[in-house]
């Protein structure tokens, strides 16, 4: 109401004005008329000021309850990312967007709820159950995918900023007998200064390209070798994590880690349940509108106190003792004029070092092994892609002491090749045909995939 008293003086003059450049015979009959006008400028005004009072009052909601990030940890998702995630559609972007019902702001408490759903087809030359790399002790996530149908790995995530400092996030993933089990849940900061975020719980760690990337974001269905041998699929695990982005024009974002130690390749929480430290290193830039480039060093030490592993063919292993991989990464993309919908290309390599050291089965055992892996993926028109890969590794001389045990390597020269097809029904939808030739084993495997991934729900940006 002040700003309403505030005007009247101008509408006054306006009314003087008006009254004076009337004829002094005029004046008397148009007094009626003009005192109407200024009631409707008066109305006007008042109806002004509180569109924009109900304005300001939307404003203030929306700061009090902010959005969910697409994943605070993300520093590099600005970059070029071809994976089929949803768009959040509640972001209209539009100042015009009118004020939200009580019952909305009152929903903006609740975390964003996202569901992936993964289902194959695999069929194989050979027994996947009975899969083995000669010269390396397997984790339980490791083997190939079983014969048939069947649900693969799925995830619901519950994700939201818990207040303007902490965010926090939930996955479940089932199995594909539909067991659940907790695949993440951490809490991580989102207003350190200096570039620094935190983050405490359970989650993948940062270490290498592929690791952190749950299955629905692999480029291809399944990890490549040097992942499955060394890493047992992708390192997750209790602990915490602190990054580091410097404030440079070159991204460049540095990391440690410091983990219980109860996934493989460790086991059983060794160092009384500190027995994982990881470091890394992320580095990129663009190279013009249409191309980039990201490059990666990390290192994972990891220490076993009696690790147990079962190989199909010589039973239950025992390891107490270190693993160390240090793994170099890199990473190219072109998108024409930095327009990923039509046409793009990832480029990407990794390799691998590793060195174990300890009692394996009561003898002991100190043996370097390596392995690398390369792929690209070209969308060549939009909705279908593409995709070659080749993986190998080299377990390395075996120790007489080792002959007939499951680190003999028996002389093979492991590899696996994949060649993917793709065809996305939009953003939410993804179905892949793929065909690989594995000669990790003694006995080579043909293996043909059938998947499909759908995405509902708000689902965060993933990583460059």
């Amino acid at each position: 109401m002040t700003r309403t008293i505030a005007g009247l003086p101008l509408l006054a003059a306006v009314a003087v004005f008006s009254s004076a450049a009337l004829p002094a015979q005029a004046a008397e009959p148009d007094v009626a008329a003009l005192r109407q006008e200024i009631d409707a400028m008066k109305a006007d005004y008042e109806a002004r000021i509180a569109a924009l009072e109900a304005r300001v009052a939307a404003a203030e909601t929306a700061r009090a309850t902010p959005a969910t990030p697409a994943a605070p940890s993300d520093v590099a998702a600005a970059e070029t990312d071809t994976s089929p995630d949803p768009i959040d559609l509640a972001d209209t972007g539009s100042d015009a967007t009118p004020p939200p019902p009580a019952s909305a702001a009152a929903n903006a408490l609740n975390p964003g709820i996202s569901v992936v759903l993964n289902g194959n087809y695999v069929a194989s030359s050979e027994d996947p159950s009975l899969a083995r790399i000669p010269g390396f002790a397997l984790g339980d996530e490791a083997g190939p995918a079983a014969r048939g149908f069947s649900l693969a790995e799925s995830e619901v995530t519950l994700a939201a900023n818990v207040d303007p400092y902490l965010y926090a996030s939930l996955t479940v993933a089932f199995d594909g007998q539909g067991e659940a089990g907790v695949e993440e849940a951490y809490i991580q900061t989102t207003a350190l200064p200096n570039g620094l975020t935190l983050k405490g719980g359970r989650f993948f760690s940062g270490i290498g390209y592929l690791n952190e990337r749950h299955a629905h974001n692999w480029s291809f269905i399944d990890m490549p070798l040097p992942y499955r041998a060394f890493l047992g699929g992708q390192y997750g695990d209790d602990g915490v994590q602190v990054r580091w982005l410097a404030p440079t024009d070159l991204f460049l974002e540095v990391g440690a880690e410091w983990f219980r130690g109860d996934s493989f390749p460790a086991g059983n929480g060794a160092d009384r349940g500190a027995g994982t430290q990881t470091v890394f290193v992320h580095t990129g830039a663009d190279i013009n509108d249409s191309s980039s480039w990201l490059a990666a060093a990390s290192y994972i030490h990891t220490k076993a106190d009696a690790r147990e592993t079962t190989d199909p063919l010589y039973g239950l292993d025992v390891f107490s003792g270190d693993s160390d991989v240090a793994m170099v990464s890199g990473v190219y993309k072109w998108a024409p004029g930095g327009n990923s919908v039509q046409r793009n290309l990832t480029l990407s390599g990794e390799l691998f070092l590793a060195t174990e050291s300890g009692r394996f089965n009561g003898v002991p055992v100190d043996g370097d092994k390596t392995g690398w892996y390369v792929q690209g993926v070209y969308q060549f028109r939009p909705r279908w892609s593409v995709g070659l890969r080749y993986s190998a590794l080299d377990a390395g001389d075996t120790p007489a002491t080792l002959v007939g045990t499951t680190l003999d390597g028996l002389g093979l020269n492991s590899w696996s090749a994949s060649a993917l097809i793709e065809y996305d029904s939009s953003e939410f939808g993804r179905f892949r045909l793929q065909y690989s030739r594995d000669e990790s084993d003694r006995k080579a495997r043909d293996e043909l995939f059938l998947q499909y991934t759908v995405v509902y729900g708000p689902h965060g940006a993933h990583r460059y």
